[in-house]
């Protein structure tokens, strides 16, 4: 038997909070002396506290906690896994209000908040060997583009061996009418696999949904023009560092946003 204060260290939970839970009937002592009213608790309660904390860390509240303890493993799982998609549908709005608080911000502070939100470098990047599909698409169509892309090369057993990208080749950026190339790293060869050499890129990553990457966009646009030494020297790349197919959040997708350059000597 362990005193009430012996007890608290070992769980690290206070003499204090042991009380309450004794007087709201969650975890009684196993023993109380009926003439100082002294608590004493059993080493086999300590499994059962330290269950009490860890649902009240997932959320539960101790009134649901008590009728939580009833319940059999399986059920228990059942309960926690409900609660774990609550919490996944709290951080999926609790995100979108911090987008909504990041966009009004860098509405109201403009390039600062954009500069301060993106890590823009230089960095060679190493050749590639791509299977693409180039089209005049518009926007709407960019996600048709990759599906048509990768059934495609599974028909020609390309092995993908990478992330996915997609290069504008057009001049200038149009919403409805765009010359863009669908590309997926493979490995081995075939007759529409190119190597793309190495070269130099002016770089960001962009953390979040598709929609409000023109922010990456943003901050390399203000990264050139205070480096005029760096030329734009080839078609953009977006590269999906994680998409659909790696993480189910939009927020938590990762764009690498690539600006092929030249640097005068």
């Amino acid at each position: 038997m362990f005193t009430i204060g012996e007890f608290s260290k070992l769980s690290h939970i206070s003499a204090r909070m042991l009380r309450h839970y004794d007087a709201i009937g969650l975890l009684r002592p196993a023993h109380v002396n009926e003439q100082n009213g002294y608590r004493y608790y059993d080493a086999a309660q300590l499994p059962v506290l330290l269950q009490i904390e860890t649902l009240k860390d997932y959320g539960f509240s101790l009134s649901e906690i008590s009728e939580l303890l009833a319940l059999s493993r399986e059920a228990l799982a059942k309960k926690i896994h409900a609660k774990r998609l609550q919490a996944y549908d709290e951080l999926h709005k609790l995100r979108k209000t911090l987008r909504r608080m990041e966009d009004d911000i860098i509405n109201m502070e403009g390039n600062r908040m954009v500069q301060e939100k993106y890590h823009v470098i230089v960095m060679d990047t190493p050749a590639q060997r791509v299977f693409g599909l180039r089209k005049t698409i518009s926007i709407a169509e960019v996600h048709d583009l990759f599906q048509e892309l990768l059934r495609e090369a599974g028909r020609r057993g390309l092995k993908r061996a990478g992330a996915t990208q997609l290069m504008y080749h057009g001049k200038e950026f149009s919403y409805d009418s765009m010359d863009a190339e669908a590309q997926v790293q493979v490995s081995g060869d075939g007759p529409d696999v190119q190597e793309i050499p190495g070269q130099l890129c002016v770089a960001t990553t962009h953390v979040g949904p598709y929609e409000t990457v023109k922010y990456a966009y943003d901050a390399i646009c203000d990264w050139m023009a205070g480096h005029p030494e760096y030329q734009i020297s080839g078609p953009v790349i977006e590269r999906y560092l994680k998409d659909e197919h790696s993480v189910s959040d939009p927020d938590e997708y990762e764009t690498g946003i690539l600006f092929p350059v030249t640097k005068a000597e």
